[in-house]
């Protein structure tokens, strides 16, 4: 199977999933808002496109696949914002993928979500992704698109692990009791996608992330281990120096549940857990 994939924001997780399609012949368009990375992502042989200079409406038009990594704003998915009238003159389109976030589920105290969990998300990055997804729900069902919804785990993967803080010294275990995060493998992200392209009629809304959810210090104390260094130092959560971001992280802990990616979709996660994954990430590096 071959297309042609219409990437908006073409970014981490839309880079991993270029690298299954472009072997099978698939044509790649790419946006992106920096000049610089449009010549990197030609030399990768993705069709770059710079918003918002560049004009996109025939490759919308012409698209088989859609995916969208762009994150909302304050005035909601900026694709449609922007792009609606020519999504709507788009015929050949067979799949829509968007890129949300576990986020959306907001704090569970630790428990456990599935994909039928209610939405209740504690930050304001959490609130926009659920206004965003019922925005991309509505529209498909006015346009008759065959969305799917993919709620995205921790992503971490080459050039986005805990190895440089640790190597630097930077790295904390912030200490926060019943803190849990779930975490996906960007090669398992790509897997996923591709999985579902191939199989267009399975579900809408696919949870993305690996079967063992951890306590945030135990994932930098394991990377410290694999490079035989110290244990980074412990801190409390409460008396931490963090910056309002990182702090918002910790607003919410659940453990999420990956199971219809294995039941309807027939994927086999790469990195089932962040041991295995870390320690695939340590061995590429050498």
């Amino acid at each position: 199977m071959s297309g042609h994939l219409f990437s908006y924001g073409h970014g981490y997780s839309a880079a991993a999933l270029a690298k299954l399609l472009l072997p099978a012949n698939w044509s790649i368009t790419g946006t992106t808002r920096d000049p610089d990375k449009a010549l990197t992502l030609r030399k990768m042989r993705i069709n770059a496109r710079v918003t918002p200079q560049d004009d996109i409406s025939s490759d919308i038009k012409n698209a088989t696949h859609l995916l969208m990594s762009a994150a909302p704003t304050n005035d909601g998915d900026p694709f449609l914002l922007n792009h609606l009238q020519d999504l709507k003159t788009a015929q050949n389109l067979e799949w829509v993928g968007y890129l949300s976030t576990t986020g959306v589920y907001g704090d569970h105290d630790g428990g456990w979500v599935d994909e039928t969990s209610p939405l209740t998300p504690a930050t304001k990055r959490g609130k926009a992704r659920v206004a965003a997804e019922a925005q991309w729900i509505k529209v498909s069902e006015d346009l008759g698109l065959n969305l799917k919804i993919f709620r995205l785990a921790g992503i971490y993967g080459p050039g986005r692990g805990p190895f440089a803080k640790v190597r630097n010294g930077t790295a904390r275990r912030i200490i926060k009791p019943n803190q849990v995060f779930s975490r996906i493998h960007v090669q398992d992200i790509a897997q996923v996608l591709l999985a579902s392209i191939n199989r267009p009629k399975s579900s809408q809304i696919f949870n993305v992330c690996d079967n063992f959810a951890a306590p945030p210090e135990d994932v930098i104390g394991y990377a410290a281990e694999l490079l035989g260094l110290p244990l980074p130092p412990a801190q409390d959560f409460e008396a931490a120096d963090m910056t309002p971001m990182a702090r918002s992280f910790y607003a919410e802990s659940k453990k999420v549940k990956n199971d219809r990616i294995k039941s309807e979709l027939g994927v086999e996660l790469i990195y089932p857990d962040y041991m295995s994954g870390l320690n695939a990430l340590l061995a590429s590096e050498s």
